[in-house]
């Protein structure tokens, strides 16, 4: 974790979704500076202080995705900004896009049953149900144990990943090679997000997640 001061931590987050100039204006130093400053500030507005856990999980609906991606997209996967940034990605995808994410997940269930466990959707997974898990995850990352809920956001993507991979091997036999192609790729991302939590929560759990 960062180490700053109580004095000088802030109340509640403060993000803006624009930069004076534009992004490729921007010294590099000073926005890697402010994605670390704001994803310290989320993530501990929720634990250090008064601030409504409510707020900082609706946090997409009142900056933007945009915003959020604006400050953290670019940040390295071992770091705070950049794990922030997935478990927003992640809540957004199950809000927006809840029947695709069911299905995959539906369809992952049965060979990744460990995960399944883990992730801890509610039965059966429909569209409300995975929507509800993205907002529990959070909700436990800044009320609960920190390390727990990005290894719940892991496995939820290894679950995801596994009915992607299923989807894939169907559409195989299908006339529509591209769509096998894409729900692989789709596949492999959704393995590297896990990778990239569970490896954020091995840092976050020795100190050294910044």
């Amino acid at each position: 974790m960062l180490q700053v001061s109580r004095r000088h931590r802030p109340h509640r987050p403060v993000l803006r979704s624009g930069w004076e100039g534009t992004p490729g204006e921007v010294d590099p130093a000073v926005r890697t500076s402010l994605a670390h400053e704001t994803a310290f500030a989320v993530l501990h507005a929720g634990r250090d202080t008064d601030t409504p856990t409510e707020r900082l999980v609706d946090l997409v609906d009142g900056v933007g995705i945009e915003a959020l991606a604006d400050l953290w997209r670019a940040s390295a996967p071992n770091t705070l900004p950049g794990t922030m940034w997935a478990l927003y990605l992640l809540q957004t995808w199950l809000q927006r896009h809840g029947d695709d994410a069911a299905r995959a997940y539906s369809l992952g269930r049965a060979t990744a049953e460990v995960a399944d466990v883990v992730a801890g959707v509610a039965d059966p997974p429909g569209p409300d149900e995975v929507a509800a898990a993205g907002d529990a995850i959070l909700t436990s990352a800044f009320d609960g144990d920190f390390a727990v809920a990005l290894e719940r956001a892991a496995a939820f993507c290894r679950v995801v990943s596994a009915g992607r991979l299923a989807a894939a091997d169907v559409a195989d036999d299908l006339p529509d090679d591209d769509e096998a192609g894409r729900l692989t790729r789709l596949a492999s991302g959704s393995i590297r997000m896990a990778e990239q939590l569970e490896a954020a929560a091995r840092l976050w759990r020795v100190d050294a997640l910044r």
